[in-house]
């Protein structure tokens, strides 16, 4: 069940957009739009950072599960599949991140 939960998380949120309910928070988000949705990953992330120099394993966990549903909720509202990240995560294992970064770069400044 655990490896499959992003993507049973990511088919609700689409479900919310789709079919969005008056009581739903992820209705709500998609309802305000991009910026509000922005807003939420800036806070999340920021409060991943707080609780990791804090050191409390629970407050990390929770806080990077909320970062965690509010990107996905970022992928829902640009009509991206989560599969897309999860390939090209997969696309970028077992290579160096400074080698698949400074590919990134090179390619970027070729276009």
């Amino acid at each position: 069940m655990n490896s499959h939960i992003l993507d049973a998380l990511y088919q609700v949120i689409l479900e919310r957009k789709a079919n969005p309910a008056e009581n739903s928070y992820t209705a709500s988000l998609m309802r305000k739009g991009i910026d509000k949705i922005l807003k939420k990953i800036g806070e999340e992330a920021t409060e991943v950072v707080i609780a990791a120099k804090g050191g409390k394993r629970e407050e990390i966990v929770c806080e990077s599960a909320d970062l965690i549903y509010h990107l996905l909720v970022l992928l829902g509202h640009c009509d991206i599949p989560a599969d897309d990240v999860y390939a090209e995560l997969r696309r970028r294992f077992g290579i160096s991140g400074i080698e698949e970064k400074n590919s990134r770069s090179s390619s970027a400044s070729n276009e």
